[in-house]
């Protein structure tokens, strides 16, 4: 350890005595973090055992009404407490759940205006974080704020995987620089520190706020973040009132990438369920009539090549039926797709001409398979909120509890952005106008996931993320971005990825498709073997995952095996080994089975993985989906071989993946 390191550590520690400071330290005593009043300003400071991560930072903010809260504070109070609990969550990645933590609570006044403010920061073994709090008081009232001065000086110059901030969008392929390079970011934001230490920064419980940003300061203060909300249309940043109070901000640390996945910090941070009856809320594998829009073989509009047809949907229904699929998404099953991007364009109750509604709901419930109503907006978020009722009165009266939502455009009212104030609390009163009608949200163009799933379960999964798409009509996505997500998007919560993809090289209807996105849709393809895109299923965590391509590439194809057994209500999960954009091995347990999903970037290796999580009184057949030998996602994708072999726990594995590649393993206790 660096000597500079340990003093500033010995600094953090010495100041705890002072009186006008704050220590908390983790239930098991590794992860410190201080808060500081000194001549009025607000800073704090984080540790782990001896390394410093974050030095020292500064507090506060910037209101219209008001000006700087950024020093002038005085101490009023200043509180501990410990909290330890276990609780269940609706669904997995893990049912039961560990919450445990300690928190200070200081109580400030700004002099000069009056304002009360309180500061809340909670240690857990796995990081800290923190928010603020505006108490109901007389001198605020309604307020707003124009700049959060939260910032994160962190210490050196770590490794950084990072996306570029963007008001509207997340889908964009991951960068990794040094954090000096890592100039104005999205988050979750993740750094790998000298000595190994992971971290990562981001938010949760993000409500009645806009969506934060992270920007290395200019000021002189070397590689410190300071936070930048995203606007309104006007430039305001946040418009509330007292008796408010911040999402959390977030630092996760972790020894390895795998403990970094394994947190669950950011999902404890969110308030308790809040829906009473959740026995409708349920984990499901769907499939869809989605692909073939991307891929150019079909339309979401009307016409000779339209997707969402009676006949089509009810021959996906017959598949899904006849193998363990519980839900199947149609998009383009209503009137207004012509009309893209026009306010009002699409009224979410009116079927196309050729697409029965009522027929198909029925006809699905008959076959036992969830059909998932498909809402794009096109972004006009006004629009909708007018015709929700109407919309989701539909689908109870069709039986239909799932949605997926859509945001692709921009925001109408104009000037307003996907992750600003406006859509946050857009999004908020979709999910729980959804959890009235008893109905499941899956969000594409969504707000990022901050672990809000354990307040309001129906929020199931959302997009957030450059997916499967991405790959029908561009570049594509490298072997790398698959194995970066789980260290990244996906510590805020499931990511709608939609793998799955069997015909990899997009070949199949070569000649049937339509460029729509792309100038060349020639060179367009999945960039991974087919076995890792059944590892994907397994490591992208969704509890609704979709099995992404064609039915036709899907009908009698060996490998589709897996997918149809896989049992995605999980109630344990693990990570075996993982290093960031490398390689990832994902162990979920469901029951007294597991699947195993293990994958890798553009390099070759073996991995080799030892089941000492399995019941000892039990044996398990495995079954093995491999890349053959031979095999690589550049020029020979779609080999892959299946084995079987018993095992029991302390056995060892060996994996061997092609590059781009993966294997995905069933063990089924005997």
């Amino acid at each position: 350890m660096h000597i500079r390191l340990l003093i500033l550590l010995a600094g953090i520690l010495s100041l705890a005595g002072c009186k006008q400071n704050s220590l908390i330290t983790s239930p098991n005593g590794e992860v410190q973090a201080i808060v500081q009043l000194s001549s009025g300003q607000l800073t704090y400071q984080v540790a782990k055992n001896d390394e410093v991560i974050i030095q020292s930072s500064s507090l506060g903010f910037e209101l219209k009404e008001h000006g700087q809260l950024t020093e002038g504070f005085v101490l009023l109070n200043r509180s501990h407490k410990e909290v330890n609990e276990n609780w269940t969550a609706v669904w997995g990645p893990k049912k039961i759940n560990s919450n445990h933590y300690n928190e200070a609570r200081v109580e400030l006044q700004h002099e000069a205006t009056g304002i009360l403010m309180n500061l809340v920061f909670r240690a857990f073994n796995d990081g800290v974080a923190f928010r603020y709090e505006f108490p109901t008081q007389e001198p605020l009232n309604e307020f707003t704020i124009m700049n959060e001065r939260s910032e994160f000086a962190m210490v050196g110059n770590p490794t950084t995987w990072w996306i570029m901030a963007d008001y509207d969008s997340y889908e964009r392929l991951y960068n990794k620089t040094p954090l000096s390079e890592a100039e104005w970011v999205n988050t979750p934001v993740t750094m790998r520190t000298n000595s190994g230490l992971h971290v990562s920064l981001h938010e949760a419980a993000l409500s009645n706020y806009s969506g934060m940003t992270l920007k290395l300061q200019d000021s002189g203060k070397k590689n410190t973040y300071v936070s930048e909300l995203v606007p309104w249309a006007d430039g305001s940043k946040v418009k509330t009132q007292a008796g408010m109070h911040t999402p959390w901000r977030t630092i996760t640390i972790a020894d390895n990438a795998s403990k970094l996945v394994e947190s669950n910090m950011i999902v404890n941070l969110n308030d308790p369920c809040k829906i009473e009856n959740t026995s409708w809320i349920e984990p499901m594998k769907y499939m869809g009539i989605w692909w073939g829009m991307h891929i150019g073989t079909e339309t979401w509009t009307e016409g000779e090549r339209h997707g969402a047809t009676t006949e089509n949907t009810m021959r996906y229904l017959d598949f899904a039926s006849k193998n363990n699929i519980q839900g199947l998404v149609v998009e383009g099953w209503n009137a207004g797709w012509d009309k893209w991007g026009a306010k009002d364009a699409f009224d979410h109750v009116t079927p196309a001409k050729d697409y029965d509604l009522k027929k198909v709901a029925s006809y699905a419930q008959q076959k036992g398979v969830e059909l998932i109503m498909h809402h794009e907006t096109g972004g006009d978020a006004a629009g909708y909120e007018a015709l929700m009722d109407s919309a989701y009165a539909l689908c109870q009266q069709l039986g239909i509890k799932a949605l997926k939502t859509g945001y692709a455009g921009g925001i109408y009212p104009r000037g307003e952005y996907h992750h600003g104030q406006y859509m946050v609390e857009h999004y908020q009163k979709v999910v729980e106008t959804a959890a009235k009608y008893g109905i499941m949200v899956n969000a594409h163009e969504p707000i990022k996931a901050t672990g809000k799933r354990r307040t309001w379960p129906n929020m199931m999964t959302r997009e957030g993320v450059r997916g499967m798409e991405w790959n029908a009509w561009s570049d594509g996505n490298p072997p790398s971005h698959t194995v970066t997500i789980p260290f990244t998007r996906m510590l805020g919560g499931p990511v709608d990825y939609t793998p799955g993809t069997f015909d990899v090289l997009l070949k199949r209807f070569k000649n049937d498709r339509v460029s729509w996105n792309t100038d060349d849709i020639s060179q367009t393809r999945v960039h991974t073997t087919l076995a890792k895109q059944l590892a994907l299923f397994v490591i992208l965590y969704s509890p609704m995952q979709m099995a992404s391509d064609l039915v036709d590439n899907y009908i009698d194809h060996p490998a589709f095996q897996f997918i149809a057994d896989a049992n995605i209500d999980y109630d344990e999960t693990r990570v075996l080994n993982a290093e960031i954009g490398e390689y990832i091995t994902t162990a979920r347990r469901s029951k007294d089975n597991w699947l195993i999903g293990s994958a890798t970037n553009e390099e070759e290796r073996k991995l080799t993985i030892t089941l000492d999580f399995l019941d000892p009184n039990r044996s398990y057949e495995a079954t093995i989906y491999a890349d053959k030998e031979g095999c690589d996602w550049l020029t020979n994708p779609e080999e892959y071989t299946i084995t079987k072999q018993m095992v029991k726990q302390g056995d060892k594995l060996e994996l061997k993946l092609a590059a781009g590649g993966g294997q995905a393993i069933t063990l089924k206790a005997q």
